[in-house]
């Protein structure tokens, strides 16, 4: 029986969106996963966004952890069950300011989690809402930011934005060796994150930097080199992270 093991509200989360080989995502799908496309394209996306309000199993606040930045990479995914796709995201690798929280997603939930100085900013000005995560990657910071509308509108049906921001599962391989998954030996952890419709806030402008190559590998710097698809900017709500299968070879 799933459980929830962590309720959060996740707030101004920007999205820039690019399109990468799927060759270079294949040797990361997990286990009883496939690539999720859109139109055609294997999506790949730099997110920054707030952690606020975080409760372990609902219920405990963790003292000095209720309130912090996370930026990630995470591409996407699907899996077939008897009921239909699952469509889901795979992180390639999560950063946080706070030490405990990367110890504890690394040990216990295999989770690609990495600890670095982070910051924020947010304000309002004129019709306009400016956004802004930073990280520090050596002696340098690095950034994603949007100035966007101070209105936002309902997610359209079938549109990109609702591609990337409707995967409701969670999939973290557990056992990384070709050798293993060509034996049929995987085995991948998944979990639901389950949250309301979001509302999206058209971008007047964005800027990214982000040191890819020291962060995620030299193989993926030239997709981030080119311009994103898309970016945009998404309220957030309350999440609720809980439990699901462990797929097995």
């Amino acid at each position: 029986m799933a459980f929830t093991f962590l309720t959060a509200e996740w707030r101004n989360l920007i999205f820039a969106n690019y399109a990468i080989d799927r060759n270079v995502l294949e040797p990361l799908v997990p286990y009883g996963t496939e690539l999720d496309e859109f139109n055609g394209i294997c999506y790949g996306s730099l997110v920054g966004f707030y952690f606020q309000h975080v409760k372990m199993l609902g219920v405990v606040a963790v003292p000095f952890h209720r309130e912090f930045e996370e930026f990630n990479l995470r591409f996407y995914v699907r899996r077939k069950t008897a009921d239909g796709w699952k469509r889901g995201v795979v992180f390639v690798k999560e950063i946080v300011p706070k030490a405990a929280i990367t110890i504890v997603a690394n040990t216990l939930y295999g989770e690609p989690y990495a600890t670095h100085p982070m910051r924020h900013s947010w304000r309002n000005e004129g019709n306009s809402q400016h956004i802004e995560y930073e990280w520090k990657v050596g002696a340098n910071w690095n950034h994603i930011r949007v100035q966007a509308d101070k209105v936002g509108h309902p997610l359209v049906p079938g549109s990109e934005e609702e591609f990337i921001t409707e995967h409701y599962w969670g999939y973290t391989a557990r056992n990384t060796k070709r050798s293993s998954l060509r034996k049929g030996e995987g085995r991948t952890s998944e979990y639901e994150v389950v949250h309301p419709h979001w509302n999206i806030y058209p971008v007047q402008d964005f800027a990214v930097r982000c040191d890819v190559s020291t962060l995620y590998g030299a193989v993926f710097a030239p997709f981030f080199e080119q311009q994103p698809k898309s970016v945009f900017l998404a309220d957030g709500s309350a999440v609720a992270i809980k439990s699901g299968a462990v797929i097995r070879g």
